[in-house]
């Protein structure tokens, strides 16, 4: 037996599904129930801010949007956007990701996607590009939807994917940010 195999055998995890992934190679180090459909919560606001950045590209980051009643009312954890507020896309996806901001995320779907509808068929089409099968979006925040699920496979792949995105690896390698309302 390898060392691998040997480091395999002495992982445990609590966790219903799980995954230990090498990124290069995409090489499972550890797995329990990894092809198990959940629900995926707030890792949703991976996909969202991949679709999010590949929609408007980077040139339009410093664009201002203003924020609609339907996002400012969003429950759960939020940035604190109101009605009216103006802010741009940078902001919001630092919102989305650092404060797991659910109201940043409607406001971001309702621009790209022009409404929660519109950007759940953009997340989906994305997923199906990068052949996460047992993956299905209905928020663009993660709250509970009886369609919304992945598996700790695919959100691995997903992550990984993202992690190679140079905007996203930024906002989430960032300890502080200040966001203009």
């Amino acid at each position: 037996v390898d060392k691998t195999e040997q480091a395999k055998a002495q992982l445990s995890s609590s966790a219903k599904a799980a995954v230990v992934m090498e990124t290069t190679s995409q090489r499972l180090l550890f797995a329990k129930n990894e092809n198990q459909k959940l629900p995926m919560a707030s890792t949703t606001k991976i996909m969202t801010a991949i679709v999010m950045i590949e929609q408007i590209g980077v040139d339009r980051l410093t664009e201002e949007v203003v924020v609609d009643k339907e996002a400012a009312a969003t429950v759960g954890s939020r940035l604190g956007l109101s009605t009216g507020d103006k802010i741009t896309y940078n902001d919001l996806l630092y919102g989305l990701m650092l404060c797991s901001g659910n109201d940043a995320a409607v406001a971001l779907a309702e621009y790209a996607g022009n409404d929660l509808k519109g950007f759940a068929e953009l997340m989906n089409k994305k997923a199906d590009d990068l052949g996460l099968k047992n993956t299905n979006f209905e928020t663009p925040h993660g709250l509970d939807a009886d369609n919304h699920y992945t598996t700790a496979y695919e959100l691995a792949t997903l992550s990984n994917y993202a992690l190679n995105n140079k905007t996203f690896t930024e906002i989430v390698g960032t300890k502080n940010y200040t966001i203009t309302i």
